[in-house]
């Protein structure tokens, strides 16, 4: 079964999906930033050179956001995005139907 197979078996289940809705950002702030990463061909330690801190860091920072523990600062999150060569792009998007409209 792939990933994506189980991961459509366990929506089935409501509960498995809003909690996974729920951390729909985290996911894709961590893909972006692991994309980018490996778009810079750098590995955990190098970035962590580069932000001026520690390997365990950059790993305890990737690990969170999977798991959904732990929201990074934005100062965090530009560090990381200079030390891959990339800048953040941050927007405001509407949702498709506003409460007031």
């Amino acid at each position: 079964m792939t990933h994506e197979e189980l991961k459509q078996k366990a929506f089935k289940n409501k509960n498995v999906k809003k909690e996974y809705d729920k951390l729909d950002l985290e996911f894709q702030l961590l893909n972006e930033m692991l994309t980018a990463r490996k778009e810079a061909g750098l590995n955990q330690s190098q970035v962590a050179e580069l932000m001026g801190t520690k390997q365990t860091s950059i790993t305890r920072l990737e690990s969170a956001l999977s798991a959904g523990n732990h929201s990074p600062s934005l100062s965090t999150i530009k560090k990381y995005a200079n030390a891959v060569g990339c800048h953040l792009d941050i927007r405001f998007v509407h949702n498709q139907k506003s409460v007031y409209q």
